[in-house]
């Protein structure tokens, strides 16, 4: 199955009340206003929404379709970029592209249960099959299957682990790691980190020392610190989001379980309220079910059935 396939699938439950709730072929107006109610209704959001119906209607397409389109895939640009090209009268790039991390390491952060290790997991294989040499750092310290789990992943993919012992310090695991990356000559390292609630402060205060940790290892890293999100918690997971962020600095999200909710579009929520992109989504469990994000292929998944 493609990639498009999985991500039609995936978004299916979306798109299916999309289609039902819109008058597609109809009145232009009565398509637009019946589309305010689904698009909120899927968690695009009220702001977003009214965004994307004036940029419908100011739009010189034709196609109904492809204006919605373009204009939700507006809206999946951070603020800046997104005002840039409104005023430049440039497109979105539509494209899914190789996903190069900044720097050589990458910083797993999210909640508990939204799949962090095995999204570690699969970008690990994503990146092996790249020709990149990857390295893992099993962080979650504090759950015994934590490290567990990633080894086992490790394993099935000739994928080194670095761990420590149950309990034992995430930051000083972090560093140990990172000194490791550079003495084996391995390009990639990912590092997982125990999931925690955003409220509590003290594992918050944790992850910032994770952070320092590996920049004392290798001043400028990590390159980047990717957010772990389950679609399924909808605009409720943006408070953490904004949370982590506040935190540790995104550079991304990774969106995962898009497969299991009716409210795909909380993709942009998401990037409007952290200013960050969205790298990767996932759509199911198996490793292909992970890929980089292309706006142009999800808008148009969204929008399956549409006339």
């Amino acid at each position: 199955m493609s990639w498009f396939a999985r991500l039609k699938q995936g978004l299916k439950k979306t798109a299916e009340n999309l289609s039902k709730a819109v008058p597609w072929g109809g009145d232009p107006e009565e398509v637009l206003e019946e589309l305010e109610y689904a698009l909120i209704a899927a968690d695009v959001g009220i702001e977003a929404t009214e965004e994307i119906l004036a940029e419908v209607r100011q739009s010189s397409q034709k196609n109904l379709k492809e204006a919605v389109k373009l204009a939700i895939m507006l809206q999946l640009e951070p603020d800046e970029r997104r005002r840039k090209l409104r005023k430049l009268g440039f497109k979105p790039d539509a494209t899914k592209k190789f996903v190069a991390p900044k720097g050589h390491v990458v910083l797993m952060v999210g909640v508990n249960g939204v799949g962090k290790t095995t999204t570690i997991a699969k970008l690990g294989q994503y990146y092996q099959r790249a020709g990149k040499k990857v390295l893992f750092a099993a962080g979650d310290t504090f759950r015994a299957a934590g490290g567990t789990q990633l080894k086992v992943w490790g394993e099935r993919l000739g994928i080194p682990v670095i761990q420590a012992p149950e309990g034992a310090d995430p930051a000083a695991l972090a560093f140990d790691a990172t000194q490791a990356r550079k003495a084996r000559g391995h390009d990639l390292l990912l590092v997982d980190t125990a999931g925690r609630l955003h409220t509590k402060h003290n594992l918050m205060e944790e992850l910032k020392k994770v952070k320092r940790a590996i920049g004392k290892a290798e001043p400028g890293e990590p390159g980047e610190v990717w957010l772990v999100m389950d679609a399924t918690v909808g605009q409720n997971g943006i408070n953490q989001a904004k949370a982590f962020h506040e935190a540790v600095g995104l550079t991304g999200v990774i969106v995962t379980k898009l497969d299991g909710t009716a409210k795909g579009g909380v993709l942009v929520p998401i990037v409007r309220a952290l200013g960050v992109p969205i790298k990767f989504i996932g759509v199911g469990e198996g490793p292909e079910d992970l890929q980089p994000f292309d706006a142009g292929a999800y808008a148009e998944a969204l929008l399956e059935g549409a006339a």
